[in-house]
């Protein structure tokens, strides 16, 4: 996904009155100085009704249109208003709008602010929503000049404009036509500027100040009414569980008949290519003249008020259900974007050496339509699926919490293990979510400006762990190499870390070194019967101190320290990351000797005896990043699962590594700490020296924890 700097000028356009503006070619030239986004007092928004406007210039159907609406949806949860009655309503009178007409600019504005603030507070007491017909401006052909009236008041009323774009020879013609009312002749040509000028003006506040807005050529009654309906009922989070329901259809299309083993996931612009294939539609869009826009609308959206909200997304799906030859501006844009030949060559090797197991899903802030084409016209990738946006109000738009989401029902229904590919902020509570993340790092000159610090900040302080890939021969790594390492998308060890979870039912989120001469080695003192007491729980720390060194090292990451050279200069260490924000938990009494040796390695962190998962209360888990439980055997996983959960309870966003000799491989594979893993992803992992189909559960001498403190005589030991 491409990154908009919110920071940038959204919309290149001219500074507005709420009274009165020179519409002279000079004026339509200059640029805006002052963005109109109210502050809106956190009680009044927190109650603020949903009134959506109905605008147009004079004669182009508005009430015509009101009505319809009225009769197609009803007034239980609508009411109905027509602007110009309500200010006859305050001016008490059927003289009123008459009088109105003679006051001063000045206290024009003021009734206008009133009606709409009646309006609004109306729908408030009636729990209702409103539908009004109201003006932005007037003209008169005898001049350049046209009254803008649209005031503060209406831009902080307004949740939705639905603007009637009719053609200037429509308008012409509905204008004669209509007898009831008085209008000047205003000429074809003279009714296109006014139209224009108007829809672009109300166009550039609604995306500054975070309004909704569309605009109709056709205005149909039921189009409109089917869009407000999705106004009115679609909330972020019926947008999510829209996003899952189209993913769960998606697999049952093509995974009822086979196991899902490994899911990829990724990004689409500035992830599998260069372009932006949003700022390229809109390139050609107007240059084609498809819709008079700023040269970069998408900007406009996202720059504003709402910033990347669920809202800002929604007004770049109308925007592009605005655009008449949609279609063949997809096929356009599709012929002029390029895959880099780097991800072609990663998802075919994939597909031939996994099959079926490994999904290759592209899940893209733009349009699904348009990556469809690039990918399976373009590409012959008819395997790879597409999720992303429509342009139409029955569809879902994705945002950061969708791809989050998608993420999670892979894990957590599907028991996937995902890997997650993106190159911007948008990207990072997918990365954050996903068992494995990626980091996308391309020319210097297209990368998103803002991932920089968002992913600094995910990495140091919100426990995030990724690696990255560099696209291109001189691209250089974003932070450092230590913080985010480097991998190629053809190394085969990377390669095979992603197949053989899809071709082996052992969670990836396990990390063991079974068969290893290191591991025969070390378990040959602990399989020793001769060997007990002191003796053992030396072998034991020694198994503690590798893993840590070894295994739990890579699985949290280290940090850089500055020490002191024994030759006088200071140089570069490194640590365990956040170790002294990490807090090691002997699993008693087993695991005590082998949790030594963990804290031996890291000694910065903290140390604390549990016998149960109830041992551990809140202020023991306060200010931690990182939990490592240890214990000496795991058989069922059962004791296991039990301290995750409580861990879960307490301090939900935790990193939790399980360290252990043994585990019981069967509990790995089904059951309780099985599906603990799966529904976990990259936020529980299991380090073992050694994993054992034995399913031997040890009593008396051959208990390890017997063993180990040479208490064989005792009867009864610690099942987990």
């Amino acid at each position: 996904m491409s990154s908009i700097d919110p920071s940038d000028s959204p919309m290149s356009d001219f500074t507005t009155t709420t009274t009165s503006t020179n519409m002279s070619s000079e004026i339509w030239k200059a640029n805006a100085s002052t963005p109109c986004q109210p502050e809106i007092p956190a009680n009044e928004a927190s109650i603020k009704p949903i009134v959506i406007g109905v605008y147009g210039i004079s004669g182009c159907g508005k009430s015509t249109l009101l009505g319809q609406l009225k009769d197609k949806l009803g007034t239980f949860k609508y009411q109905f208003c027509e602007g110009a009655e309500v200010i006859t309503s305050i001016l008490q009178g059927p003289d009123g709008l008459e009088s109105f007409r003679n006051f001063s600019p000045e206290r024009k504005t003021q009734i206008r602010e009133m009606a709409i603030r009646k309006i609004a507070r109306d729908a408030a007491d009636n729990k209702k929503i409103a539908i009004v017909t109201g003006h932005f401006m007037f003209w008169s052909d005898k001049g350049d000049d046209g009254d803008v009236v649209w005031t503060q008041g209406d831009l902080e009323t307004y949740t939705n404009i639905v603007y009637l774009d009719l053609p200037q020879k429509t308008l012409a013609s509905r204008r004669e036509r209509d007898i009831g009312k008085i209008r000047e002749h205003i000429s074809e040509e003279d009714l296109s500027t006014w139209k224009c000028f108007e829809r672009d003006q109300l166009r550039r506040r609604c995306y500054e100040a975070g309004i909704l807005f569309t605009a109709f050529k056709y205005p149909e009654v039921e189009s409109v009414a089917r869009l407000v309906d999705d106004w009115v009922n679609v909330t972020e989070d019926l947008n999510v569980s829209r996003a899952l329901a189209h993913l769960d259809n998606l697999l049952e299309k093509t995974h009822r008949d086979t196991s899902l083993r490994t899911v990829l996931v990724m990004d689409g612009d500035k992830t599998l290519t260069n372009e932006d294939t949003g700022k390229l539609f809109w390139k050609i869009a107007l240059s084609r003249r498809q819709i008079y826009l700023n040269p970069d609308p998408l900007k406009a959206i996202f720059g504003g008020k709402g910033g990347y909200s669920f809202n800002a997304f929604r007004q770049a799906a109308l925007l592009y259900g605005e655009v008449s030859e949609f279609d063949d501006l997809c096929l356009v844009v599709a012929k002029l974007v390029t895959v880099h030949p780097e991800f072609i060559k990663f998802v075919e090797y994939v597909a031939q050496d996994a099959g079926s197991r490994v999904k290759v899903l592209v899940v893209t802030c733009g349009l699904a339509g348009l990556w469809e084409t690039i990918l399976h016209d373009g590409y012959g990738l008819e395997h790879i699926e597409v999720i992303g946006a429509g342009r139409h109000p029955d569809t879902f738009v994705v945002t950061p919490s969708v791809k989050s989401a998608l993420v999670s029902r892979l894990q957590s229904r599907y028991g996937a293990r995902v890997w997650a590919f993106g190159d911007s902020s948008l990207d990072l509570p997918m990365l954050a979510r996903a068992d494995e993340a990626i980091v996308v790092v391309g020319a210097e000159e297209s990368r998103s400006r803002s991932m920089e610090s968002a992913l600094m900040k995910a990495i140091d302080h919100e426990g995030l762990r990724a690696r990255q890939v560099l696209l291109g021969e001189t691209t250089q790594p974003r932070l450092d190499t230590s913080r985010l390492p480097v991998i190629q998308l053809q190394d085969q060890d990377f390669l095979y870390s992603i197949t053989r979870g899809a071709t082996h039912s052992l969670p990836d989120n396990v990390v063991h070194l079974t068969d290893t001469p290191a591991a025969q080695v070390l378990m040959t003192s602990t399989r020793d019967a001769s060997i007990s007491g002191p003796e053992l729980r030396r072998a034991h720390e020694k198994i503690g101190w590798f893993l840590a060194t070894q295994c739990i090292t890579k699985v949290i990451g280290l940090e850089n320290r500055e020490i002191a050279h024994v030759q006088g200069y200071t140089v570069t260490g490194h640590s365990l990351r956040n170790e002294s924000r990490t807090i090691i938990i002997a699993l008693m009494r087993g695991g005590e000797p082998m949790a030594f040796g963990v804290n031996e390695a890291f000694p910065q962190a903290s140390f604390v005896h549990a016998r149960h998962a109830a041992d551990l209360r809140a202020e023991h888990l306060l200010g931690q990043r990182t939990v490592v439980l240890v214990d000496s055997v795991v058989n069922s996983g059962k004791s296991v699962v039990e301290f995750v959960q409580h861990i879960r309870r307490l301090q939900a966003e935790l990193q939790i590594v399980v360290v252990a000799g043994v585990v019981q491989e069967q509990a790995l594979l089904r059951g309780e700490l099985y599906e603990q893993l799966s529904r976990e992803g990259g936020r529980l992992r299991i380090v073992a020296l050694r994993l054992s189909r034995n399913k031997f559960t040890g009593k008396g001498g051959t208990d390890t924890g017997n063993r180990l403190f040479n208490t064989a005589w005792l009867d009864g030991s610690r099942c987990d």
